[in-house]
């Protein structure tokens, strides 16, 4: 893992400037934390803030980027403007990279950046991720993946410098929540927002609310399950999903998993 480390670290200096796409969860912040070691104040960082992004998850990475020490740009993305990002078709994630990227190029070049970084790691190659075209596209570098870092390795990378949220579950663009084919719309993704803050005030962490229809299909880690069915949670959490418009509320059995709504592919 510590020669993975320098490895990254040799892969970083090697680049006069830097700006690091800054979503605030755990990979991103290694990186961009090491990248302010070993360049200084030569590494920015940027946000998309779109209504595909919680507003906790944007404010969240505003808090790191400073508490790292870095210049942070908040970047109004309009990905909600994008006919063929809207009609949700099973390469979205390629559409909304592309067109980030590219505004990401653009604030690089007024900052005199050259080169942007991503914090995809070495597990992210497994999983279906057309993102990742857009990125080798537009010359979006991967330093995780160049040094081979696997998200295990990461978590306890990030333990040890101290950063506030090794451990905090991985976040995705809301999109992810609503199957292939269905139209998004800034009220449904706003809707879903709502749910899982529901959830999270209730003190259920790393959950996914999964949209069918007017079916809320919850996924939380099975630890989690008595929790939920708890008196105190499930009676409260039905009426606060069925006030947001779901006539059903369902919590699935397999429990929480990444990617779930690709198992259509």
């Amino acid at each position: 893992m510590d020669g993975k480390l320098k490895k990254m670290e040799a892969i970083l200096a090697s680049y006069p400037r830097l700006l690091v796409a800054f979503s605030g969860g755990v990979d991103s912040t290694l990186l961009l934390a090491v990248a302010r070691e070993v360049l200084g104040d030569r590494v920015e960082a940027a946000t998309s803030i779109s209504p595909v992004h919680s507003r906790c998850e944007s404010e969240n990475a505003e808090k790191l980027a400073a508490a790292i020490g870095v210049v942070h740009h908040r970047l109004l993305t309009d990905e909600m403007s994008l006919p063929a990002f809207l009609t949700n078709p099973e390469n979205r994630c390629y559409i909304c990279k592309q067109h980030l990227f590219s505004r990401m190029r653009e604030l690089a070049a007024g900052r005199g950046i050259e080169t942007i970084a991503h914090g995809a790691n070495a597990d992210d190659v497994d999983d279906y991720r057309p993102g990742f075209l857009a990125a080798r596209e537009a010359g979006i570098i991967a330093p995780l993946i160049e040094a081979g870092l696997k998200k295990v390795e990461i978590r306890e990378l990030a333990r040890k410098m101290g950063l506030p949220n090794w451990n905090r579950p991985a976040d995705a663009c809301l999109a992810t929540r609503v199957p292939y084919g269905i139209l998004l719309s800034p009220a449904l993704l706003q809707r879903i927002e709502q749910a899982e803050s529901v959830l999270a005030d209730k003190g259920v962490d790393r959950c996914r609310v999964r949209v069918h229809g007017n079916i809320a299909r919850i996924e939380v880690a099975p630890e989690q399950f008595d929790r939920v069915m708890s008196a105190e949670v499930r009676l409260p959490l039905i009426a606060a999903l069925r006030e947001l418009g779901f006539d059903h509320v369902s919590l699935d059995l397999e429990g929480y998993r990444m990617g779930s709504m690709n198992r259509s592919l």
